[in-house]
């Protein structure tokens, strides 16, 4: 299992890359195998402001649609365009090619309640 310690992590199994006040969001490497072969990525939520805990997008797999959740309060300044025509990155790169979207942080003070890699083994493994 993938779990790189220089990223945050919610309860929800997304990640986050923090760089300023930019963050990068995309699903987990467990994630991306418990939901399977991931068909499509819908965001309709590019250029809101949507709040931490409210839904932004959601990922269809072949037998399942799961809704993605925003770690951080902020607006929504880009989504990956290559998941369009390649939504099998989120699969086979969940952290690098894979991200979903990039938000400008409103609330940095949310960033303390996100998990460490440590926490967030701890969670998947029960």
């Amino acid at each position: 299992m993938n779990i790189p310690s220089e990223l945050k992590y919610t309860k929800d199994h997304e990640w986050i890359k923090i760089e300023g006040n930019t963050a990068t969001v995309g699903v987990t490497d467990f994630a991306q195998g418990e939901l399977g072969d991931i068909v499509y990525v819908d965001v309709d939520t590019l250029d809101d402001t949507v709040e931490e805990g409210d839904v932004f997008g959601s990922v269809e797999a072949v037998k399942t649609v799961s809704d993605l959740f925003m770690p951080l309060t902020g607006e929504i300044i880009e989504f990956n365009e290559g998941l369009e025509d390649e939504p099998e990155l989120v699969n086979s790169d969940p952290y690098e090619k894979g991200w979903m979207i990039k938000i400008d942080i409103s609330d940095s003070k949310q960033i303390d309640d996100l998990l460490d890699a440590e926490a967030y083994k701890k969670l998947i493994e029960g």
